[in-house]
């Protein structure tokens, strides 16, 4: 086997790591709540089960991470490829599928075994994505700037910030050492029963986001890559400034703007495809018509 780069590749565990550890604060979360009775025991699941999703988002800081630093020393390998994709099958295939699976039998919204196929098809959908991404793409930066079908990381960033947005608005993440996040005090002026009700209509929706989100990640829909766009060399004035509100909303709610970001990222590819591809037949009419 040829020199294994470490850097690059460290980072790959790192991702890898952070999945199996969202797994396990998952697992944590139902068996706490399950042996805590009351408030008590909903604050403990709550709390995992928010680390579980902030671990998933780190783990995509570190999958952003690796591959610029295996262009930078220039360090690719097979090797680096194949790691890359089974980390990614764990922490961005299993994991939210997991996490998924823990809000679903929590809530008991819907029979096990339906819980199961959503997550499932979530989970088996993005193994075949990244089997399919590792034979089609090729390892220089350009072939990284577009994607066919939805990126697993984008995939399972909406899946945990649909979990983060039902444990902000039903939970009780928004209350820190006792008093309450930005976030938290405008929920308070939301009545109880909307609420309730927002939270309620999130986990049904998790349920059916998940099959949705694996067809797309297999799909033919073309997505830019996001890291790439905002930090582009030449990207100019307008992108530092795309930064520097996002950096802002982060630090003033986290949550809704992962979630309303996720949305848009998804639905923009969509969209753009479908704009694209009447185009493309509008030049093919007129060029047949022309001839």
């Amino acid at each position: 086997m040829k020199t294994v780069s470490i850097l690059p590749n460290a980072l790959t565990l790192a991702n890898a790591g952070c999945g199996i550890l969202a797994i396990s604060k998952a697992i944590d979360a139902l068996a706490l709540s399950g042996a805590t009775a009351g408030a008590a025991g909903e604050q403990l699941f709550d709390r995992k089960l928010e680390e579980a999703c902030w671990l998933i988002v780190l783990a995509m800081v570190f999958d952003a991470l690796d591959g610029r630093v295996a262009r930078m020393m220039d360090s690719f390998s097979d090797f680096g490829a194949q790691l890359d994709s089974f980390a990614d099958a764990i922490t961005f295939g299993v994991a939210p599928a997991i996490l998924a699976k823990v809000v679903l039998e929590h809530e008991g919204v819907f029979h096990p075994r339906m819980n199961f196929l959503a997550v499932a098809a979530f989970a088996l959908m993005a193994i075949l994505r990244l089997a399919r991404f590792n034979l089609e793409t090729e390892r220089d930066e350009e072939s990284h700037s577009q994607f066919r079908g939805l990126p697993s990381p984008a995939a399972a960033g909406m899946v945990i910030s649909a979990i983060l947005m039902y444990l902000s608005i039903g939970g009780t993440i928004e209350v820190l050492g006792g008093s309450a996040t930005p976030l938290g005090k405008g929920l308070q002026y939301l009545p109880q029963w909307l609420r309730s009700g927002l939270a309620d209509l999130l986990v049904p929706g998790l349920a059916f986001l998940m099959p949705l989100l694996g067809l797309l990640m297999v799909s033919r829909v073309r997505y830019g890559h996001a890291a790439s766009t905002l930090f582009k060399r030449h990207g100019g004035f307008q992108n530092l400034v795309a930064l520097v509100f996002i950096a802002l909303g982060l630090y003033i709610a986290p949550v809704p703007v992962l979630f309303f970001t996720g949305v848009t990222y998804v639905c923009h590819g969509i969209i753009a495809d479908r704009i694209r591809a009447r185009a493309e037949g509008d030049r093919a009419d007129k060029s047949d018509r022309a001839a």
